[in-house]
């Protein structure tokens, strides 16, 4: 019975463990690399931060999805941009910070609302329109650049005010940089969806499995946050842990033999 619990936990747990690492984390060898290099390490580093930020991203697709007319593109996501732009500068200029676990549970919430929007739900569940989009979207934009300003805040950005803000504004241009590139390809790859009559087929569908990944998204950052706040209860009791790898490879063998029969 043990064993059979065991596997999928100690599976689930590589995964999250797996997947925190690489949301969260900023390797020795990128901050080596933001001590010895330029204010261009600053810009690559903040384009490939956007590329696989895929909280960002998943946002930005809601945003887009409808979207027809390039005026209307370039409205909401100078909105976003302006958002993030703002926070991700002030929050880590001042140093304020908080922490990061929570404030990407709170960008996942964002993905969740643009499907939940994005399929009408206002109206189908709470019989009102939506809220003001391009409102919406600058908040959101601020949370997104909060979010960003937590990751900038883990490297290293020397001691003077000016060299620290040029490389804020270096960061942040990574940043705008890579969100044009991941548009580009995000607009072009819908615009091609639209002309078929599969997207009208599977818009909802689509929308659901944005809302769908954003509470996946969700429930790993709450877990990586009680990771930080009480890891002692996360931990795999040694003796237990030894006994469900032996159980396992016990298993293991047995199987083998038996497909030798």
């Amino acid at each position: 019975m043990f064993n059979r619990l065991a596997r999928p936990l100690l599976a689930a747990g590589l995964l999250f463990s797996a997947a925190a690492a690489w949301a969260h984390g900023i390797s020795e060898a990128d901050k080596q690399r933001m001590l010895d290099g330029g204010y261009l390490q600053y810009i690559g580093l903040g384009a490939s931060h956007m590329l696989t930020g895929y909280d960002h991203l998943l946002f930005l697709f809601g945003v887009v999805f409808f979207l027809t007319r390039f005026g209307d593109i370039a409205k909401f996501v100078t909105a976003f941009t302006l958002g993030h732009c703002i926070t991700l500068i002030f929050a880590t200029f001042l140093k304020i910070t908080w922490n990061f676990w929570l404030v990407d549970a709170l960008i996942a919430i964002s993905v969740i609302y643009k499907g939940f929007d994005n399929n009408g739900g206002f109206q189908k569940h709470f019989g009102r329109a939506s809220p003001n989009l391009l409102g919406v979207v600058f908040g959101f934009g601020l949370l997104h650049g909060f979010g960003l300003s937590t990751r900038l805040q883990q490297l290293p950005l020397g001691d003077d005010n000016t060299g620290i803000l040029l490389r804020i504004l270096s960061f942040n241009v990574g940043v705008e940089v890579g969100q044009i590139a991941a548009l580009v390809v995000m607009v072009a790859l819908l615009s091609l969806w639209r002309s078929r009559a599969s997207f009208a087929r599977f818009s909802v569908l689509a929308n659901n499995a944005l809302m769908t990944v954003g509470a996946l998204l969700l429930l790993m950052q709450l877990h990586g946050y009680q990771h930080d706040v009480d890891g002692e209860a996360f931990r795999f009791p040694a003796k237990e842990h030894q006994h469900a790898h032996e159980d396992m490879d016990v298993d293991k063998s047995t199987r083998t033999e038996r497909d030798n029969l």
